[in-house]
């Protein structure tokens, strides 16, 4: 039974499970002081070309949102998501349970646009509704879509005039960044958003988030906050090895193009036998449209998420590639569908 379900399945990128090993017996400071972790974040700075910004390295996404957005916000303020937005309905409450609202708009690409939050500012103008301070985007979205250049700096221009905070969600930010048409870099990302963070988990590391902070006004304890979520690992070097190996020699944008690439593969595949999809996504996810008969056939040797009923007769499906994911294994798949 070959794994589709998500880019998280196997462990690590073995270079990196090589470092940790080579480093295991040498002392280091604790608490993200450790030499590794100096580095990767001197590495990272220098990648998004940007000396100032603040980056802390967190454990996983989950735990990164809810960190960011609970310090970010004050008691009555809250956060504007898409309704396919990790935080509104894969995160089992976490950010309403920090005391803050998800106010949710509709999106039939996963992204979220100027319009839909000036509807939602409209709606939220006096102190007997909650105040919308943050607004939430990923990239790639849920949908495995991606913002453009031109989208984002929209974007950060309409919350800038609206003192607004942009956040994004970054946990396959690899995908995004590496995908076919995509003109957005890391620098970009520090550019037009307030913070985001850059994802390893889904992208070779064991785990790990690394989020980049550039308003100056986040910056602010943002320690304290990490300790009290209880996000601040002793043994801080687990996750700074990892993503100093990740950004040396280019490897995190090399593993994002191979979780591409095997998609990309795989949609051509389907694509041959006239497969319908319910979203062009040019990342590691897509979702095509099968008939129910076929999904059950096709659950017999793959696992993978049944993710939307279509009608009676079909459903759209979630098949998402990673950064070790076999090529015999997609051109497996696409057999086995052919049948």
């Amino acid at each position: 039974m070959y794994s589709f379900k998500n880019d998280y399945s196997e462990g690590a990128y073995p270079k990196i499970l090589n470092a940790l090993i080579e480093s295991n017996m040498t002392q280091e400071e604790g608490y993200g002081y450790d030499r590794h972790t100096q580095n990767a974040v001197s590495k990272i700075k220098n990648l998004i070309h940007n000396k100032n910004v603040d980056v802390h390295l967190i454990s996983g996404g989950t735990q990164t949102n809810l960190t960011a957005i609970g310090a970010f916000l004050k008691p009555h303020e809250a956060c504007i998501s898409t309704n396919t937005g990790h935080i509104a309905v894969n995160e089992t409450g976490a950010i309403e349970y920090t005391g803050h609202k998800v106010i949710t708009v509709d999106s039939d690409d996963g992204k979220i646009y100027p319009d839909k939050i000036e509807n939602i500012l409209d709606s939220h103008s006096n102190e007997h509704v909650v105040k919308p301070k943050l607004v939430y985007i990923s990239n790639p979205t849920e949908l495995g879509t991606i913002y453009t250049k031109e989208e984002l700096k929209n974007l950060n221009e309409f919350c800038k005039s609206n003192n607004l905070i942009l956040y994004a969600d970054g946990a396959r930010l690899g995908s995004a960044i590496c995908a076919k048409g995509a003109d957005l870099t890391l620098s970009d990302m520090c550019n037009f958003t307030d913070a985001f963070f850059i994802g390893g988990t889904k992208n070779g590391a064991l785990l790990g988030e690394a989020l980049v902070i550039k308003n100056e006004n986040l910056k602010e304890d943002f320690r304290y906050h990490i300790k009290q979520k209880g996000a601040l690992l002793a043994k801080g070097r687990l996750l700074g090895i990892q993503f100093e190996q990740l950004f040396t020699d280019n490897l995190y944008f090399e593993l994002a193009n191979h979780a591409n690439e095997m998609a990309y593969l795989l949609n051509a595949g389907l694509k041959e036998s006239n497969c319908k999809f319910l979203i062009d996504s040019p990342t590691n996810q897509i979702f095509p449209i099968l008939e129910n008969k076929i999904i059950e056939r096709l659950e017999q040797k793959f696992n993978f998420y049944t993710w939307k009923k279509i009608d009676n007769n079909h459903s759209a499906i979630r098949l998402v590639t990673s950064w070790a994911t076999k090529k015999e294994a997609v051109l497996e798949f696409i057999n086995e569908f052919k049948k």
